[in-house]
């Protein structure tokens, strides 16, 4: 048997102190209130009908709550729908519907949202309802056994839900631990939204016992303060943060006093700003490369303070993380595996990947191999040290301060607008968020940038809608066909200049 949220019941026993700290409601909890939470959300779940093997969605901004449901969803053997709560109706209906989720767990403020989907929703109470309530055992549950369906969208423009299982987790946790050398004594500060790359940095934080510190919205001066005021050892970011940092006055930088590393993921950060942060604060900075669909640093590469002696050395996300494989191979046959900096497609293999796209037979035979390779949709290469640098993106994805954002799902969107006759979404480099997404439009009769803006703003999660509109008489493609993305990005970019 191996449910991951047995590690609660260990911890419990061993440690006696505080391992979550949320500083919005200056709520505090240790190992045994966690189980204690955990068990009578895991009961009221199995009361009103949820059992082994359901979907459960949850549709809840960054909170104690959120993190709690999930524990709950896997303590009893049903499987997380982890969701970002700016996705709008339409978005959250396509995962319902495509896993026929059973219940979405979310609070008063989406009312309004819920409403318009025809399934069962349970407004979650406060976590302290729930303080005293019996241990509740564990689900047996095995390594196969999924508890996640973690949703990304693809070329195709349909989201896929990533099947992960207990045994991904329990290689993800391990190996987030080994990355950032977790430790009782460490003190993590935490800004990534819990739909995503922020479950896996704080389960494995509560695993090895540490102070996990919740910011449900990122805002730089609490972020300084809480630096300061709790000692933080282990400090979460992105490029964009980092930037930010650089910026401060020489009095706010000693808020980081206390800070032995930093992460910085989500995108590229540029070896201008990675060389001005190390000569302002001296902090090694973990970069580490991962996907959904392998539990991020579950199964992925990372690059430690060893790594990069220079600013150019930076570049490389690093090498494989542990129990992982790592290899390039040809875009068109990934049975040939390309020669160092060759560049080609990155493959990884290790014992956190999914075991394929729900109910997507043909997607996941394309991208999951059957001797264990994930094809990740990245280009990248090798060099000598075998580290692993990232070029360019297969799938045309764009990455803004750590959003992913698919300009194929957004232009399926934005297609059935009126006035467009044809459009293509693509990314423009931004010095502080890395890309900013942007399209080009051939219009029907007339331009009307403003009315497609508010269109999207409609149907699309706030940072999917483009932030400038180009007109254009026809858009470039390859023989009449394929449009031309990258000499789209050619044509309208104008990178910032800005510190």
């Amino acid at each position: 048997m191996l449910n991951i949220t047995t590690f609660l019941d260990a911890n419990t026993c061993r440690l006696d102190k505080d391992v979550f700290y949320c500083p919005s409601r200056n709520l505090r909890y240790n190992s045994g209130d966690i189980l204690s939470i955990v068990s009578g959300m895991g009961k009221l779940l199995k009361d009103i009908g949820i059992e082994k093997g359901d979907r459960v969605l949850i549709y809840l901004n960054n909170s104690p709550e959120y993190i709690f449901s999930l524990f709950a969803i896997w303590r009893i053997g049903a499987i997380a729908i982890p969701t970002n709560r700016i996705l709008t109706a339409p978005e959250l209906n396509y995962m319902i519907t495509d896993s026929d989720a059973k219940l979405i767990i979310t609070d008063k403020e989406a009312q309004e949202t819920i409403e318009s989907l025809e399934i069962q929703s349970h407004i979650m109470e406060p976590c302290e309802t729930f303080l005293g309530s019996e241990t509740l055992p564990a689900e047996e549950t095995d390594w196969d056994d999924l508890c996640q369906l973690q949703y990304t969208s693809g070329t195709t423009g349909k989201p896929k839900g990533s099947m992960l299982t207990h045994g991904n987790w329990f290689t993800a946790i391990h190996n987030a631990c080994d990355v950032l050398t977790f430790k009782e004594n460490d003190v993590f500060l935490c800004i990534y939204p819990m739909a995503h790359v922020g479950i896996s940095w704080a389960v494995a934080a509560l695993r090895a016992g540490a102070l996990y510190i919740m910011m449900e919205f990122f805002e730089i001066n609490e972020y300084l303060e809480l630096c300061e005021s709790e000692k933080v050892s282990v400090l979460s970011s992105m490029p964009p943060v980092i930037h930010t940092l650089t910026n401060l006055e020489e009095e706010k930088r000693k808020s980081l006093s206390e800070v032995r590393e930093i992460i910085s993921g989500g995108g590229p950060l540029h070896k201008k700003i990675w060389k001005k942060f190390m000569g302002q604060y001296g902090i090694p900075i973990i970069n580490a490369y991962g996907l959904s669909e392998t539990i991020v640093i579950g199964t992925g590469t990372v690059i430690r303070p060893e790594d990069y002696a220079t600013a150019d050395r930076y570049e490389s996300v690093g090498h494989p993380v542990c129990f992982s494989e790592l290899k390039i191979v040809d875009e068109n046959d990934p049975n040939k595996i390309l020669k160092q900096y060759e560049q080609g497609e990155i493959a990884l293999r290790g014992p956190a990947i999914a075991k394929g796209y729900w109910g997507m037979e043909k997607e996941t035979e394309k991208s999951f191999l059957k001797d264990g390779w994930f094809l990740t949709g990245d280009i990248g290469y090798i060099d000598e040290d075998n580290r692993l640098f990232i070029t360019d993106r297969k799938k045309d994805m764009i990455v803004m301060s750590g959003w992913k954002i698919y300009p194929t799902e957004v232009e399926e969107i934005l297609i059935k607008y009126p006035k467009v006759e044809e459009i293509a979404v693509f990314s423009v480099p931004h010095r502080h968020k890395g890309e900013l997404p942007v399209a080009a439009v051939v219009w029907k009769d007339e331009e009307d940038s403003e009315g497609l803006i508010n269109y999207a703003k409609e149907y699309l999660a706030r940072y999917k809608v483009p932030r400038q509109i180009f007109t254009m008489d026809e858009l470039p493609r390859v023989n009449g066909w394929k449009v031309l993305r990258r000499e789209l990005r050619t044509m309208f970019s104008n990178p910032e200049e800005e510190e």
